[in-house]
């Protein structure tokens, strides 16, 4: 089963458009928050299954950009995006509107304000735009949080991304990563397991207006078999059934993704 899924990644990243050797480019301020030893050990250890540094180059994000992460949660990446964009340019946290996850947000920035900078804090309502005003973005990042807005149902999900479209400028990006449920499993899944099925970000997105830029396997992990007792939960760093296999989830290591870069297009 996995080699047939590992063929069948091959095969989509084959056939998706590829990414431009400017966008894959480090930014240095980037690179050096990345190496910044003030970044929690526990976040640094993830560095390895996360690559920050692929990751953000393939979104071809700069320090000097407005870049709004959506539901920035513990502040992985917060942790580099913030201090890249100090002083250069503009990083914005867009938490859940829930009470409980505006004050984790404002909880997380306001405990590292000395070092992440002034940070502007806004948050996604279904039900109207954010203050962010429209087409002054020039990146908008999400981390394994589609799954989230389609466990709420699909109106949120597409809201959310009409949202991105909205904030974004012409030809900005919309970066996306999420835990990747292959084509051929139930997409009942969906809404239990924390896995999303690439095809699902990209009617997302398309519906919203954008198009698809560019894929890449960054973040692919053949070893996981999508199929786990406790979802993407059972393996790390979250290890839902506690010591039960533990040592076989860590072998596993953290979910496979995918990695898919959109762009708002210009006319």
């Amino acid at each position: 089963m996995r080699n047939l899924f590992l063929a069948s990644s091959l095969a989509l990243i084959a056939a998706a458009p590829a990414a431009t050797s400017a966008a894959e480019k480090l930014d240095p301020a980037i690179a050096r928050a990345i190496a910044d030893p003030r970044r929690s050990e526990a976040n640094r250890a993830r560095d390895k299954h996360r690559h920050p540094a692929e990751t953000l180059a393939f979104f071809g994000v700069k320090s000097g950009q407005t870049i709004v992460e959506f539901y920035p949660g513990g502040g992985w990446y917060t942790e580099i995006l913030a201090p890249a964009a100090k002083g250069r340019g503009r990083y914005i946290a867009m938490s859940g509107a829930g009470e409980k996850a505006r004050a984790a947000t404002r909880a997380m920035l306001d405990k590292n304000t000395s070092w992440f900078g002034p940070v502007q804090m806004v948050s996604f309502d279904p039900a109207a735009p954010t203050p962010v005003p429209s087409g002054s973005a020039d990146r908008v990042l999400t981390f394994r949080n589609v799954h989230n807005l389609l466990m709420a149902g699909d109106d949120m999900a597409a809201k959310a991304f009409a949202e991105f479209y909205r904030m974004l400028k012409p030809g900005g990006i919309l970066g996306v990563v999420d835990h990747h449920l292959p084509e051929t499993m139930d997409i009942a899944l969906e809404r239990k397991s924390g896995y999303v099925k690439r095809s699902t970000i990209v009617r997302l997105a398309t519906a919203a207006g954008f198009r698809l830029s560019a894929e890449s396997p960054i973040n692919a992990n053949p070893k996981d078999s999508h199929d786990w007792p406790e979802g993407v939960w059972t393996l790390p760093p979250t290890y839902a059934r506690g010591e039960a296999e533990r040592e076989l989830y860590r072998e596993i290591g953290e979910s496979d993704r995918v990695t898919l870069r959109f762009v708002k297009p210009t006319h």
